[in-house]
């Protein structure tokens, strides 16, 4: 029988097909898929994605599945938005399981409310997205709290490319009471939607500010809930630091 190639060199080209593999996966792929993938005994595949763990080339993440880790970042940027959102996920997981509530990172990009990740679970389910978020300024947590860091122009053309629609019995169509409302709200509490977007669900958001992101941090919870809305927003203001560290690599 041939000896098994276990040489330094067999173990570093291996160690890079597992790189190259997770790379292909985009947001990340469980130890057995790795293995396969790479036509490697799962064993082995384990030990390799443990040692480039320690090393910080790749990170595990709560459900099991590895993407590329912060040690990369140190060798180019090319992936640097898988970085970044690998790390979101991770705090937002943290978050949300503090919170027992879906939580959601948002930003206002190239005209438009951007809900960029949402962590939820059986417990915790998201709302259902019924209305494109992108037409919600005027009534969801998150559209508000990003429209409320634009400037008087930055919200009214938002407004003319997006009217203000009636979601629910709860929502303000009015669009200039809504442009008030939005230039008075304090920065430093939280924004609420109170079934405006959908009958059932009660929200919260409060500003994420990285550079020149426009972004917020949210959460949602079934209107049974209602009467921790208040805490948990407090809450989640508190615990905002480590998401907003999340988006620096």
């Amino acid at each position: 029988m041939a000896a098994r190639n276990h040489t330094p060199r067999s173990s570093v080209e291996r160690a890079l097909r597992l790189l190259e593999a997770v790379d292909r996966r985009g947001f990340g792929a469980r130890a057995d898929e790795l293995a396969e993938e790479v036509q490697l005994p799962a064993d082995h595949a384990r030990r390799l994605l443990r040692s480039l763990v320690r090393e910080g080339y790749l990170e595990r993440l709560d459900d099991g599945a590895y993407v590329l880790g912060g040690a990369l970042a140190m060798l180019g940027q090319a992936n640097r938005e898988q970085l970044v959102h690998s790390r979101l996920v991770a705090k937002m997981t943290s978050l949300r399981d503090e919170l027992g509530a879906a939580v959601y990172f948002s930003r206002y990009a190239d005209g438009e409310v951007n809900v960029q990740a949402v962590v939820d679970g059986p417990m915790t389910p998201s709302v259902h997205e019924w209305v494109d978020f992108r037409a919600t300024g005027h009534a969801s947590a998150i559209g508000k709290c990003l429209l409320a860091q634009l400037d008087d122009d930055g919200r009214r053309d938002h407004f003319s490319r997006h009217p203000a629609a009636r979601f629910t019995s709860r929502t303000n169509v009015d669009t200039r009471a809504v442009l008030q409302r939005l230039d008075r709200h304090p920065t430093t509490v939280p924004m609420l939607d109170l079934q405006e977007y959908a009958i059932g669900t009660v929200c919260a958001a409060v500003p994420v500010t990285a550079g020149t992101t426009v972004g917020c941090l949210a959460f949602s919870l079934p209107v049974e809930e209602a009467y921790r809305l208040k805490e948990t927003a407090e809450t989640m203001a508190a615990k905002a630091a480590p998401v907003l560290l999340a988006l620096t690599v």
